[in-house]
């Protein structure tokens, strides 16, 4: 028979999306029940794609009773599904009145899947779209958790029939929102991301992307070891300031010094950050701007990722030319720097970088 005060306790029914191995051990322990049983919840949920307790057969049918009046595995709810002309798949999530998107990726065998932190966001950078919505909230351990098993388990049964489209490879924190501004749920999540109980991934093929907020990744540093991709977007504070209003608290120096930080405890992706740098015409673009970057970066284990701007509503900018970004690539290639220039995927939906706004059509 249930525990009333157990009952009691615990209020509404308790979503075990929530909860990383600890809190489901201690969840457990509450029960009455050892701590494998927490080991058997979890792989019930994360490798075995359960979300009925009926269905965990390794539970008792006392316990099975108890979890269904007292706990949930509640995903969002996907209302919208878009795919683009080149695979690229847009979800969008309705969490009670706010949507978020998550955005699939494929790449040859491999597929990254980009999931929200926030709905909406506050950092109000002027060359995005989701910082034109503001800030609603952050989303829970179980929204952002969610993200992911629903993306997911859709791959997984694709390829059950005879889909040509690659599992999930890897996760990159770079949806809607700044992922710490929501320090406390990001790090539990990233605890069911990568434990071996839950979804197993390496910690080289999870990637947080920050605008900069500096005492976050000092707080992290050696407590999280995953990628770490730092938007830098600008080779100096004036353009920063105009281009990035968070610049105006924590500025370049600020920000690289805590990012030499924290590479001083991470060996993930090798030692070294990502630098996201978008690409706007006569803003940040010239031989100049790839000279200050160059300097800036120099004693930072990096590589450079320019981005070309993808275009969103109501805004001034224009993505620089090919040439311009060809030019900027060369000369810090030519100072030793890996660059990368990131491919145009999903703007015809508008799921490319910058484009995200949690609209249901």
């Amino acid at each position: 028979m249930l525990n009333k005060v157990l009952v009691k306790d615990l209020g509404k029914k308790d979503n075990l999306l929530n909860f990383n191995l600890k809190k489901m051990i201690d969840f457990m322990i509450k029960l009455g029940e050892k701590k494998f049983r927490a080991v058997q919840m979890m792989e019930w949920i994360y490798k075995k794609y359960k979300k009925k307790f009926n269905k965990m057969s390794n539970l008792s049918r006392p316990l099975q009773t108890q979890l269904e009046q007292i706990a949930i595995i509640q995903l969002p709810k996907c209302v919208t599904k878009k795919k683009s002309q080149d695979g690229t798949i847009k979800w969008i999530f309705l969490l009670n009145t706010d949507c978020i998107e998550t955005i699939y990726i494929p790449e040859g065998n491999r597929a990254t899947l980009c999931i929200s932190s926030q709905a909406g966001c506050m950092l109000k950078c002027s060359f995005c779209a989701t910082g034109h919505l503001g800030y609603k909230r952050n989303l829970l351990v179980s929204e952002i958790i969610g993200q992911i098993w629903y993306a997911t388990d859709k791959i997984r049964k694709y390829k059950l029939k005879n889909s040509s489209l690659p599992l999930v490879t890897n996760i990159v924190m770079m949806g809607m929102g700044e992922p710490l501004l929501n320090l406390k749920n990001i790090i539990t999540s990233l605890d069911i991301i990568l434990s071996k109980n839950a979804f197993n991934f390496s910690k080289n093929k999870v990637t947080l992307s920050t605008s900069g907020i500096v005492p976050a990744i000092n707080k992290i540093a050696g407590k999280i070891d995953i990628s770490l991709a730092i938007s830098l977007h600008a080779s100096n504070d004036n353009i920063r300031n105009t281009l990035m209003p968070i610049n105006k608290i924590y500025n370049i120096k600020q920000l690289l010094l805590s990012v030499k930080n924290y590479l001083n405890y991470s060996t993930a992706n090798r030692g070294i950050v990502t630098i996201e740098y978008i690409m706007l015409s006569d803003i940040n673009d010239h031989l100049l701007h790839a000279k200050e970057l160059a300097y800036l970066l120099k004693t930072i284990p990096c590589k450079i990722n320019l981005i070309p701007w993808n275009v969103i509503q109501n805004t001034h900018y224009k993505c620089s030319t090919h040439e311009k970004i060809i030019s900027f690539s060369n000369f810090l290639r030519s100072q030793n720097y890996t660059v990368t220039i990131r491919k145009n995927r999903g703007a015809d939906i508008n799921a490319a970088c910058g484009q995200l706004i949690g609209q249901k059509h």
